[in-house]
């Protein structure tokens, strides 16, 4: 299989700009230590979980207030320099490559609980923190921060990619969950967006605009998010199904029958064996759904019966059924761990991951023929999906050395995704545009669309420093 001509990048176009002496050793003389230049930092936010191989940074200034990254970024200006913000480095779509040179602003130590107030659902918290930590500090409230994309992600990174997760299902994406932000634009200029109030129809929605603007329009330093109760009962299941067909069918039902189901998650029976392997772990090993129920006592139980007999329908069987938080637990971090165990079952791999959204009634049409595809390849895989909200990940694991594996494995991420945006869906659920996704783009949004971002990213930022390269080209 070759891969079309028009497959989305296998090599991003690096065009870095030269940094100026004059630039590091300003840096240098604001931030002192917490400006460093040695290669292994610089490797170290030069790479994020994406296959592409480019140069580092030329430096990494380690931010602990918004007035120091107001001050990098000016300093950065000055000098015409690209400026990438870095969280934890696990996105996947190559956000946080230097393309272009410049420097890199690392937020991981604006990592504080700013103010919680409980009385209205609301938190601000500082972009280093993750989601972990936050639920951690907060579980004495009774609240919790919903949004689990997996990847103990910083809150500052999830709103730059518009990140969702496993209980996007029922409780939304960063896109309705962020509710205010502060923002240091290009020009080092601190401003503010939205409120902590529920709705406003003051003005062009800035919050918006910035979340999962990746970077490009500006460096996020405090973040408002809507908090909820914790439930009043949790209870979690896994089924095991014939086929994948008859576990997406049974998730279309569920979507469309109203069930209020706060989580619904697919692992194909290649992915199972692979987390069995990795977690030392006796799932059957077949397709399998992984579900979660919220709410009252007597309303997780109807829940639950009424998904058994649908799934029973579709031939779903051995039902586990997980009420304690350690046994809830085990079966998230089964899922969570699908990433690594992949990795791990094919020594000295890469993966190729895409991720893509189509309407719920389309699931199984885009599901279907691009696992048809994965195994016809020959290229190892591995399959996860947020299936309640039509949303659903391929790994394709390649050997990095292997050309042809490269072109294989883009040969069906092209596949899949113009097939999703052929059935109405996104080229990107939840992962980005970063790098990989930029021609599909074009596709999903028209020349048009993309022109006009592209006017919203001259405007407020004529220089072209803020995370230059991603999303489209200028």
């Amino acid at each position: 299989m070759n891969a079309p001509a028009q497959a989305a990048h296998l090599l991003p176009e690096i065009h870095q700009r030269e940094v100026p002496p004059a630039l590091v050793e300003a840096l240098k003389a604001r931030f002192g230590e917490r400006c460093s230049t040695a290669l292994v930092v610089r490797e170290q936010h030069g790479r994020d979980e994406s296959v592409y191989s480019v140069p580092p940074p030329a430096a990494v200034v380690f931010a602990e207030s918004t007035a120091d990254v107001s001050d990098a970024v000016k300093l950065a200006s000055q000098h015409n320099m690209p400026v990438i913000p870095f969280g934890v480095g696990s996105s996947l779509e190559g956000h946080l490559l230097a393309v272009q040179g410049g420097i890199s602003i690392d937020v991981s130590r604006m990592n504080k609980v700013l103010s919680v107030n409980a009385e209205d659902l609301t938190v601000t918290v500082q972009p280093g923190v993750t989601r972990k930590q936050l639920n951690d500090e907060i579980k004495s409230t009774g609240l919790f921060f919903p949004i689990d994309p997996g990847a103990d992600a910083s809150i500052g990174g999830m709103s730059a990619t518009r990140a969702s997760g496993t209980n996007a299902v029922r409780y939304g994406t960063m896109r309705e969950n962020v509710l205010a932000l502060e923002v240091v634009t290009a020009s080092g200029e601190v401003i503010r967006t939205g409120t902590r109030a529920k709705k406003s129809s003051a003005g062009y929605d800035l919050t918006r605009l910035l979340v999962g603007s990746e970077g490009t329009l500006g460096v996020m330093t405090e973040i408002t998010l809507r908090l909820y109760p914790l439930p009043e009962a949790i209870s979690a299941a896994i089924c095991s199904f014939p086929s994948i067909e008859a576990a997406v069918r049974t998730t279309i039902q569920i979507i469309q029958m109203g069930i209020p189901i706060a989580r619904v998650e697919l692992i194909d029976a290649h992915t199972v064996r692979m987390v069995n392997t990795y977690a030392k772990l006796s799932l059957r090993e077949e397709p399998m759904l992984l579900m979660e129920f919220h709410g009252s006592p007597a309303g997780v139980k109807e829940q639950a019966e009424t998904v058994q007999e649908i799934a029973s329908e579709f031939g779903g069987n051995a039902f586990e059924w997980a009420t304690t938080p350690e046994e809830r637990t085990r079966l998230w971090t089964a899922r969570h761990n699908a990433y690594f165990a992949a990795i791990q079952s094919k020594p000295g791999c890469r993966a190729i991951s895409t991720d893509t959204c189509v309407p719920i009634s389309r699931l199984a049409d885009c599901l279907l023929d691009s696992v048809t595809e994965a195994d016809a390849s020959g290229i190892p895989y591995f399959l996860v999906g947020h299936v309640g909200d039509g949303n659903f990940h391929f790994g394709y694991l390649i050997d990095p050395d292997n050309p042809q594996e490269r072109e294989t494995a883009e040969a069906l991420n092209h596949q899949l995704v113009t097939r999703a945006l052929q059935l109405g869906g996104t080229c990107t659920g939840e992962h980005g545009v970063g790098l990989h996704k930029m021609d599909f783009l074009l596709t999903e949004a028209g020349s048009g669309a993309v022109d006009m971002m592209r006017t919203i990213k001259r405007a407020l930022d004529p220089k072209n420093i803020m995370n230059p390269g991603k999303i489209f080209a200028l």
